[in-house]
């Protein structure tokens, strides 16, 4: 069975690569993930407590996301 979910698993990764690269598409997306989840947090409603742990969850990818489209991508080595 997990032999199955491996090439699932390379498809996402990839395609969250390809998020990344496009560093526009990224900080919007990271945007759409991280301030939903700051209100759900920071507000004074009732929520049930999986969402609570589902908006930790999409706040901390949309942040990265987000510092990722700001930062681009890194190089592969340091030349000095």
């Amino acid at each position: 069975m997990l032999s199955h979910s491996m090439p699932v698993l390379g498809r996402a990764r990839g395609a969250l690569l390809r998020l990344v690269r496009r560093r526009s598409l990224s900080i919007l997306l990271g945007l759409g993930l991280a301030v939903p989840a700051a209100w759900i947090e920071l507000a004074s409603i009732d929520v049930p407590w999986w969402v609570e742990g589902l908006s930790l969850v999409a706040g901390a990818t949309g942040l990265a996301l987000f510092w990722s489209g700001l930062k681009g991508p890194s190089p592969d080595w340091i030349e000095h």
